[in-house]
């Protein structure tokens, strides 16, 4: 498809974004593009006569967005874009690259075979978390890889108990516990032992983190089951959960967490040639073929 207006999101003053926005801005003007800027990286784009805006904005009004950084700052632009009818792909100017996978060195043949239909869409979902207390509810989060439950304090234990619909699971005491999308299974939720999904699946993983027990490990579950963290009475000290890393909450003793997979979906674009299964490899140093 001939994508019309494209939005332009980065990491602001950042030398490597810079350049890439650099071109970028000249690719997208030849191919006749209304560009627009968002808001935080108008000192990263020479031409001053480009349209500045939200990144709200710019879901509402582009087809296509592309965010030059890392994966993290994809996480935080994915978490907006998300609700919105937008087509979403990554430059990667990070470190691993998992969901930015645009080399910076070959920006304008990529978006040649992108601007051509020449391209890999997929969809993934988000999870998005219900705090309540006493029945109330207090805040509404959504995340693109991963819900985290743990103590405020590091290195402190706390117990909550786990409901997959209306069964219950079990009760454990331990630092806390991962839920990660399949895109997020890649993440934080890999360094804690828990298995990677691929991105097709309807699945989340659930990983305890450091459990009291030799007998705790991850779980896999349908993702259309909602999820319930009860946080118990008899913590001290106030527990949390986190969104992506990013957005952090405060829950009380008692508290509860219901987690579901949310309405929206980040509509991701990659290169023609795109594998998960080469990112894979790429990206966690997986052996090449032997024969």
């Amino acid at each position: 498809m001939h994508y019309k207006t494209v939005g332009l999101i980065g990491k602001p003053s950042h030398s490597g974004t810079h350049a890439s926005l650099t071109v970028l801005v000249k690719e997208l003007t030849q191919r006749g593009c209304n560009i627009l800027i968002e808001t935080r990286i108008t000192d990263s784009i020479d031409d001053k006569s480009l349209t500045v805006c939200s990144m709200e904005e710019i879901g509402k009004q582009a087809e296509l967005a592309i965010v030059v950084g890392g994966d993290g700052y994809m996480l935080g632009a994915a978490r907006v874009l998300a609700g919105h009818p937008i087509d979403v792909v990554g430059v990667n100017r990070g470190n691993l690259g998992f969901l930015t996978d645009i080399n910076p060195e070959d920006i304008s043949r990529q978006l040649d075979r992108i601007f051509a239909n020449e391209l890999h869409r997929e969809e993934r979902f988000l999870l998005e978390a219900q705090v309540r207390s006493k029945n109330k509810l207090i805040s509404t989060h959504v995340a693109v890889n991963e819900i985290v439950l743990h103590h405020s304090k590091v290195a402190h234990m706390m117990e909550f108990e786990l409901y997959v619909g209306q069964d219950f699971v079990f009760s454990q005491r331990s630092d806390g516990l991962i839920i990660a999308t399949p895109t997020g299974s890649t993440a934080y939720s890999l360094s804690g032992g828990g298995p990677i999904l691929v991105p097709q699946l309807d699945a989340i993983t659930l990983v305890p983190m450091f459990p009291h027990s030799l007998t705790s490990r991850p779980i896999v579950v349908d993702a259309n089951s909602p999820l319930t963290l009860k946080v118990s009475h008899k913590n001290s000290d106030n527990v949390q959960i986190s969104c992506d890393s990013h957005l952090v909450i405060s829950l009380a003793p008692g508290d509860e967490v219901h987690i579901k997979k949310s309405p929206n979906l980040l509509s991701l674009v990659h290169p023609p040639e795109y594998s998960y299964f080469n990112v894979l490899r790429t990206k966690l140093n997986w052996g090449s073929k032997l024969f």
